[in-house]
């Protein structure tokens, strides 16, 4: 038996975008560990591309944005799947069409758009799944290292993400009425992925996190994928409503030396 103890347990894995994602590495990491992963994907036309990238794995179609979608989703998945040991819930949007502006002058639809699709969607998701969850189950959702540093070219995504943490507490209090299942989020810093690169400046922050990481190495996505299979495994069962910041020692290096240096000499 491996440490992890994930075989032939299943998940659901919300929000594989492309092989950059988080929620791409993190099916592939429980797939090499003996699990079987579900899909919930947001329409069709992702369908061929996770078969191609996720092969063998069921996809469902889900636009968290509509409610008769989501209520849809256990009843197609339990045809096949009848339990889910845990669900990673791993999608985030914002709208800057119109580009990046002041927090003070974000538009209201815009703002309750990226709260529905990056923050509610947790708990309806985890409210239409209760049935099917195992009493174990686990439910990680991806958030970010921080909320309390105003990073300007993330826009309005960092209060929302705050809600987002919070929401960890809430759902693991409200479920340990009737189960024991786990709410937790992992929390990383700057990765490399396709959502990231459409952030403007975001290069020039990911090269700044990188260089006040304690080994002055960027965080790799596959670092986040590996400790959410531990968060969804029984190895971590005493861990609950808890924000696990995965950052390689970032935020207590804001002041390096040889950054300062660097930046003193420019």
């Amino acid at each position: 038996m491996s440490f992890l103890n994930l075989e032939d347990k299943t998940f659901l894995v919300v929000g594989v975008a492309n092989k950059k994602s988080v929620a791409y590495h993190a099916a592939k990491t429980l797939l090499d560990e003996g699990a079987k992963v579900v899909l919930s994907i947001r329409d069709e036309s992702m369908r061929a591309m996770v078969e191609k990238i996720l092969p063998g794995c069921d996809a469902f179609v889900c636009d968290v944005e509509k409610d008769e979608e989501i209520k849809a989703l256990p009843e197609k998945i339990k045809e096949k799947h009848p339990v889910l040991h845990g669900m990673v819930h791993s999608i985030a949007f914002a709208n800057f069409s119109e580009g990046m502006k002041p927090f003070h002058e974000v538009l209201r639809e815009d703002f309750l758009q990226a709260v529905n699709i990056s923050m509610f969607s947790l708990v309806q998701l985890s409210n239409a799944m209760k049935e099917l969850f195992d009493e174990n189950a686990s439910v990680v959702t991806i958030s970010i290292s921080t909320t309390r540093q105003a990073a300007q070219n993330y826009g309005y995504m960092a209060p929302i993400k705050a809600a987002l943490d919070s929401s960890i507490c809430f759902l693991a209090k409200s479920f340990s009425e009737f189960s024991k299942v786990r709410f937790n989020s992992v929390n990383p810093g700057l990765l490399k992925t396709s959502a990231s690169a459409g952030i403007p400046g975001y290069i020039d922050s990911y090269i700044f996190a990188e260089n006040v990481t304690l080994r002055k190495e960027a965080l790799k996505t596959q670092e986040v994928a590996n400790t959410v299979a531990f968060l969804m495994s029984p190895a971590s069962s005493g861990i609950n409503a808890q924000n696990l910041v995965i950052d390689a020692g970032m935020g207590v290096n804001q002041f390096d030396a040889e950054v300062i240096k660097r930046f003193n000499k420019e």
